[in-house]
Formats: structure tokens, sequence, C-alpha cells
């Protein structure tokens, strides 16, 4: 297959800053829906550095540089969320997060169906207990949303 051929990646589709777009807008959303307060309360307050990290992850796992493995030297997603139960109604609010995120910056419905299951594959990963329980209080901040 030539390049030409080749499809898009994510990353290539969004580009550069259109991917950290759409990790502030990710974070927007959860900030603004009533129905993501769980998942918003496992964050600090203020949540400039999980944005910016949360894009460095997209980056690379959209098929664009390695920024997040530069810094933190893995991809590991499971160890930063481990300290929360994650359930699959936080899945399902993270997701819902971020098709309103999607939605926001003005993705295709192209891309929209290229990221579905692969996006439900990573918030799936991160799930650690089948059920939704309340909360014990973990850190305050993620290191990666």
């Amino acid at each position: 297959m030539s390049e030409q051929e080749r499809p898009l990646t994510p990353y290539e589709i969004l580009g550069e800053q259109g991917v950290k777009d759409l990790a502030t807008t990710f974070y927007e959303v959860m900030d603004e829906l009533p129905q993501a307060a769980d998942i918003r309360a496992m964050h600090a307050k203020n949540l400039d550095q999980i944005k910016r990290m949360f894009s460095a992850y997209l980056t690379g796992w959209m098929g664009g540089p390695p920024v997040y493995q530069a810094i933190k030297g893995t991809v590991c997603l499971t160890d930063p969320h481990e300290p929360f139960r994650i359930g699959p109604a936080e899945r399902d609010q993270w997701l819902a997060c971020m098709d309103e995120a999607l939605n926001r910056v003005g993705a295709s419905n192209e891309l929209k169906a290229m990221l579905k299951e692969p996006m439900f594959r990573v918030a799936d990963t991160v799930r650690n207990c089948d059920d939704s329980t309340p909360r014990n209080s973990g850190p305050d901040i993620i290191a990666v949303g």
C-alpha cells in the first residue's frame, strides 16, 4: 500500500493542535456535565497539568509522536488509576465526556466511528472493579485522563 493509499491516523486527521484541543475540551466537558461528577471527583481542582498529560498521551495513542512515553517512560494506564475504584459507570462517564468532546471539536462522523471501539478499550482497560460503589478518597490527581 502506498503512502497515499494508507488511511490517515486520528493524529493526522486532527493535527497537533486538534489533539490538544480535544484533551482540553474533554476536561471542560468533565467539569460541566453533572453525570460526570464521579470521575471529576477523582481529579485535582486545577486540571491544567492533567490536560497537558492527556494531550501528550492522546498524541502518541492517536498515531503521533510518543510524547507521553518520552515524559513518563511508559504508557501504562492501570498504575495511575489504581487508587480509584473504576467500574462500568465511571468508564461510561469517561466515554460520554469523550463523545461530547469529539462533538465540540467538530470531529467528523468518520473519525468518531474510527475511535469508538478503541476508546472503549482504553476506558475499559483502567476499569478495576465490576460494580460502581461509593468512592474512597484517593490522591488529588490522576497522572493520565
